[in-house]
Parts: C-alpha cells; structure tokens; sequence
C-alpha cells in the first residue's frame, strides 16, 4: 500500500508541474530570507560585539565611591542635639588592595580567560597652546592586547612599542588630529592631581566610537601611577574575560564575592546596546517568520486546491480500501516534496545572496558587510521550514481523509 501511495502523490505532483513549481519557489523565497536575515543577525552581533569588546570588558572589578554618613543619635549621644551634614564623597583612595593576589585569585576561577590590571587617570593632553582633556588607560602591554586585540586598532605605529618606550603614550585618532600630533612628537600630560609628564607618541589607535578617539590614550602601567604620585602596587580597576560574555551578569557577581569589590559587567555598562541587540533579533525573526508563514500558506492552499478537485478520486480510493490514513500519506508526501524541492532551492539562493552581501564594501573600520554562511543557521532554517510545509500539507489531508465516500457518490 506505500509504494501505491507514493505513485498516486508522485503522479499528482507531476501532472501539476505548474503548481508544484510555484509552491516550491514559495518555499524557496521562504527559506532564503529566513536564512539570509538570521545570518544577518549574527554577523551583525558578532562585530557589534567585537567593536564594544575592544574598549569594554566582559566584566570590571573596581572600588565604589562612597558617601560620608551624616552624624545621627546614635553617634553623638542621645542628650546631645543631632548634628546634620551635607553627604558629600569621601576622600577615600580608589587603589584595590593586594591587587596581586585579587588578580591571583580570580585567573584560577575555571571560567575566566583573561585578566588585567588597570589605572585609569582623568588628564590634560598638551601641545603648545592646544588642550584636551581625556583618559588614560595604564596598563600591562601584553596581558591588555590579549584581552582588547588593541594592536588590531592601530592606524599608525605599533603598539609592542610600550614595552621598550617607558613614557610611550599611543592616542585616539580624534587627539591626534585636534592637537596635530605625529608619530614621534612629544606630548606633555597633566594629571588631574597636578602631575606634569612628558610622553613620546609612539603611536595611534582607531575605535569604532569618535567620543573614544577624541579622549582616550594608553599608557605604561608605571606611567599612569606616576602622573597620579602613586607606587607600582597602585590598582584602580581589574578587568576580566570569561568564557561566555552571555553569562557576565551571573559571573559579577561570583568575582564580587570573591574580590569584596564593587563588579560591574558589560551589558549594565551598554544597556542602550543590549536593548538595540535585542529589537534587531526581534524584528529580523518576526519578518522571516512571516515570509515562511505566507510560503506555507501557498502550499497550503495549491493543496487545499488539488483536494476540492479530487473528490471523486478520494471517494474512489476509500472506497476501494484505501485508509484515511493512506489519504493522509500522499498529500503529506506531496507537501514533502514541495518543501524538500524549496528547501535545496533555498540553500542555494541563500548562499549565493550571502556570498553577494560579503563582498560588499561599506567601508569606516567596517569593512566589508559582516555577513558569512552560517551553517547552524541554514540547517535550522531547513528544519523550520520543512516543519512549516508538513503542517501546510497535513492540515487540508486531515480533511481529505474525513471524505465520506457514500455522500460524494449520491452527488
């Protein structure tokens, strides 16, 4: 009875090569766009997390102001009167303590890839009368660039240079060109304290935010606690990597019981980017699901069709022996093939429309369009596609198989 079934749904299938053909290309277009918009979605995520994974780390380990307490009852006495102060920021220094063994410790957590000392120094860039005011970012050469990649945003100069250049500085774009420095030059920095240094440029850098070009520099971690007259054990922050960024909020708060510090992570920092990341996959997947929809509801109806049309037939085979679930079987089974015929087709294109979108130059520190054959994302598509289709075809065969052969003859 199977290989009748098969015959009965392959003659169907080719004696309306037309509709067939249409049908497919619904599924085709389907899943392309499916395919296309979701690889899109990846590409898109994937460099907007590599461009703010360049500057911000997964998650940062620092110390919290903290607000002097007004004088209460309880601290003065309860027959003396209540003394109020206005709550101001206490003069309290931001250096973590024992960074070593706080970097020590949270290298030997199993889920934590990179980690670095940081000090971060509020200054003024000089250059004749010309002054900027930025931040500079002291740091260990080799643990930052495994962390950030900085040598990968370099547009001038290279950025192992620190490590032999003391009072090396390497600058944003955007001072560079404001102070019409060069590679070479000397600049002179004034930290926020009143300490005067003079640095040697040995370098410049190019992020994907101009506020960053226009403020930011990076230094020696000795230089930086130099311009704040501060000794080599001088810490302000600890950034850390972990394995998924995904998991930076849950794993804050590991490193905060751990450290007793103040821990902050990437998406608290960027929550305008994690909103944007999250309005992206939304409406990127609710337009492929819709075009999948109208494609499934192509098959649908060329079924629905081809059942209102072969009455008669269906009363002949039910009443000859044939099953409702035999009926079931072959309009499934042409629905099948449809979908398989548009799922290959639909491979193709979105390969081929992939390919096309990479090639294309956008140009800035972009490149060429972040879009690359996701192979996970294809054999999803597949599978929701082929999902969508059998429910396109089951739905009119669950109709044909209720065809009461005795009411169709008496018409």
């Amino acid at each position: 009875m199977k290989s009748v079934n098969t015959e009965i749904a392959v003659t169907h299938i080719l004696t309306r090569k037309k509709q067939t053909i249409v049908a497919s290309f619904g599924v085709t277009i389907g899943i392309a766009i499916y395919i296309c918009l979701n690889t899109l979605i990846i590409g898109t995520n994937r460099y907007s997390d590599n461009a703010i994974f360049k500057t911000t780390p997964h998650v940062r380990v620092y110390k919290e102001d903290e607000i002097s307490k007004p004088l209460s009852k309880d601290t003065i006495g309860k027959h003396n009167p209540v003394v109020i102060v206005n709550p101001k920021i206490s003069n309290i220094s931001k250096n973590l303590i024992n960074p070593i063994k706080l970097l020590t410790d949270i290298k030997r957590q199993p889920e934590v890839t990179a980690a670095a000392p940081m000090v971060i120094a509020n200054l003024f860039y000089n250059n004749g009368k010309s002054q900027m005011n930025g931040t500079a970012w002291g740091i260990n050469v080799v643990e930052a660039n495994a962390m950030f990649d900085i040598q990968s945003t370099m547009v001038d100069g290279d950025f192992k240079t620190l490590l032999s250049t003391p009072n090396g500085i390497i600058l944003g774009v955007g001072i560079a060109d404001k102070l019409n420095i060069k590679r070479n030059d000397n600049v002179s920095v004034i930290s926020s304290i009143g300490v005067i240094k003079l640095m040697k440029v040995v370098g410049f850098f190019k992020s994907s935010n101009i506020v960053t070009d226009k403020s930011k520099s990076y230094m020696n971690l000795a230089a930086a606690q130099q311009l704040l007259a501060q000794g080599p054990n001088y810490v302000t922050d600890i950034f850390v990597n972990i394995r998924n960024p995904e998991l930076a909020p849950e794993y804050a708060l590991t490193l905060g019981k751990l450290t007793g510090y103040t821990t902050e992570d990437w998406k608290a920092a960027n929550e305008l980017f994690v909103a944007g990341k999250k309005i992206r996959q939304v409406l990127f997947l609710v337009v492929s699901w819709a075009i999948l929809l109208v494609a499934a509801f192509g098959i649908y109806n060329i079924l629905n069709m081809t059942i209102s049309q072969k009455l008669n037939d269906i009363a002949i085979l039910k009443a000859t022996g044939f099953l409702g679930r035999d009926v079931v079987r072959i309009f499934v089974m042409e629905a099948m093939v449809m979908g398989i015929m548009g799922t290959i087709m639909g491979f193709l294109l979105a390969a081929l429309i992939v390919n096309l979108l990479s090639r294309i130059y956008i140009g800035a520190d972009i490149g060429y369009f972040p879009i690359q054959f996701e192979l996970p994302v294809s054999m999803t598509g597949a599978g929701v596609g082929m999902l969508v289709t059998f429910l396109a075809g089951y739905i009119p065969a669950r109709k044909a198989a209720k065809v009461d052969p005795v009411a169709i003859f008496r018409k």
